[in-house]
């Protein structure tokens, strides 16, 4: 009677065949684990980025109206009773200035003594607006909330207050943005729009939409969404989170103390990892082949094999845990099958192992420009202070890299950030570590180098961006910001904050320059 038993080769073919494929599914899936969660990282760290420069943007636009509006109440306060001068200033400011859908100016008590455009029919009527109201009461520069005006439309008011030379209250000049309509927005924000899905958004104070790309949302209340209830109390930063299409969006978020308004930039998740998906299935195609034929030779080997391949098997289990092929190696093939079968599961092993080492080596990188990525970075910097090594960083920034992007389109953005990583490991010195830090913001780490020999390296890098011609068809500048571990700070946080000060004042001293931070007193 034959036995029932498994063959030996049938045993055998079964456990080399399973191992293969769970060493691929387990290998290809950690790896893509580790770099869908770096891109996830990035993609917050950029978004938050963004929503801060944005935020920026929309604050520099409120002081600004505010100045205009205080001159412009200034060179009024002795004319209030001239029509012809009030008309001249309401003209000169909606037509010069391109801030306000309309701008008026009103006596004391609200009536409008001039309006512009004069299609906005409300001049020698009295303001009793929320806006307005509030504008007359509290006689002081201020932003209302969004509310409906005399003329149906969806407003926020800017106004500041007219004072004569006694100190008496006199009226306002204001502007108005209609928030349902072309305005100042559209031009701020209106371009900060991808057709992958992204897009950005401002609320006020109350949650309430004051811009979106999508018209029909103003005046929609978001306050449920988490990353609205964080933006409007003041706070910025960056998570995961549902739209109220339930879509699963990266979001980046920073405040406008100055009116409570808050600014949110975001992308959905499935776009942000699409490059993991395209590298899981182009790992997966060149891993093919070679699985194929490694499994050809096991079931051909398995029909001779015997002892030696017993001792294979339980010495490939051995190599998976242990990440190593050593073993294997080891094994005595003394006949031709053996011996085939044997370098089959080197190579396989070793290949598979390579994959996994190249998700790792993704994981540390940015994948847009290939140098190092900011979680790396502070793990370097951190081994180094640990170690008291000395060093410096350059903190460097492109100069009106919006414009670029607003002008010639992300796709050359994009292209730009590449050709700057590239000529910073042009210039870097062996040992030096190029790094991203967050949209156009790059870190290069110099160890053991004095902030004399730092500057040099950045000036040549300044200087090789300033004399050639970038993808966007013309030379771009860098400003930098140059400090020095210990002398100018003992901590990582210290470090980049001085390198960051340096870069500030480089940008205020009229960029494409490099500064070095001042020296604090409390650094050792």
């Amino acid at each position: 009677m034959k036995s029932r038993q498994i063959k030996l080769k049938h045993l055998i073919m079964s456990v080399a065949m399973a191992a293969f494929f769970f060493t691929s599914i387990g290998s290809i899936w950690s790896g893509y684990r580790m770099n869908v969660d770096s891109i996830r990282e990035n993609s917050l760290e950029t978004n938050r980025v963004y929503a801060q420069k944005l935020a920026t943007t929309a604050s520099s636009y409120l002081e600004e109206s505010f100045q205009i509006l205080g001159y412009s109440a200034g060179t009024i306060k002795s004319k209030m009773d001239d029509e012809n001068a009030l008309n001249e200033v309401t003209e000169r400011l909606k037509m010069q200035n391109n801030m306000f859908n309309s701008v008026l100016v009103t006596n004391a008590d609200g009536l409008v003594l001039s309006v512009s455009p004069p299609s906005v029919e409300v001049k020698g009527e009295v303001l009793t607006s929320v806006g307005a109201e509030e504008a007359l009461s509290k006689r002081k520069p201020l932003v209302s909330k969004p509310y409906e005006g005399l003329t149906g439309r969806l407003i926020i008011f800017i106004s500041y207050p007219i004072f004569s030379e006694t100190d008496e209250y006199l009226g306002m000049v204001a502007g108005t943005i209609y928030l349902k309509e072309q305005n100042v927005f559209y031009s701020l924000l209106g371009e900060h729009f991808y057709h992958d899905g992204s897009y950005v958004y401002v609320v006020d104070a109350d949650g309430r939409i004051i811009y979106h790309q999508n018209p029909s949302r103003i005046n929609d209340i978001a306050i449920e969404n988490k990353v609205v209830q964080a933006v409007v109390a003041g706070n910025n930063g960056s998570q995961q989170v549902v739209n109220t299409k339930g879509v699963e969006m990266l979001a980046g978020y920073s405040a406008v103390p100055l009116a409570g308004w808050g600014v949110v930039s975001q992308r959905p998740l499935n776009v942000a990892l699409e490059p993991s998906f395209d590298r899981v299935q182009d790992v997966g195609i060149k891993a093919l082949p070679l699985m194929l034929v490694s499994i050809i030779i096991v079931l051909w080997a398995a029909t001779r094999i015997a002892h030696p391949l017993q001792q294979l098997a339980t010495l490939t289990e051995e190599s998976l845990n242990k990440k190593n092929v050593e073993g294997l190696k080891s094994v005595r093939s003394w006949y031709f099958e053996a011996y085939y079968l044997k370098s089959a599961l080197v190579r396989s092993l070793s290949f598979l192992q390579g994959q996994v080492s190249y998700f790792k080596d993704q994981s540390t990188t940015d994948p847009l420009t290939g140098v190092t990525n900011r979680r790396t970075m502070d793990t370097v910097l951190a081994k180094w202070q640990e170690e008291l090594l000395p060093h410096a960083i350059i903190l460097l920034d492109l100069d009106h890299f919006k414009s670029v992007n607003d002008t010639y389109g992300h796709a050359v953005g994009d292209k730009v950030l590449q050709y700057l990583a590239q000529n910073m490991k042009t210039v870097a010195r062996d040992g030096d570590i190029c790094c991203r830090y967050g949209g156009e913001e790059f870190i290069m780490l110099l160890p053991n180098t004095t902030a004399e020999e730092a500057a040099q390296v950045a000036e040549q890098l300044r200087g090789n961006l300033a004399n050639s011609i970038s993808p966007c068809g013309r030379p771009v500048t860098l400003s930098a910001g140059i400090a020095v571990y210990p002398q100018m700070a003992d901590t990582i946080e210290g470090l980049i904050e001085a390198a960051d000060g340096a870069l500030y004042r480089a940008k205020q001293a009229g960029r494409n320059q490099v500064m070095v931070a001042r020296t604090t007193p409390n650094a050792k």
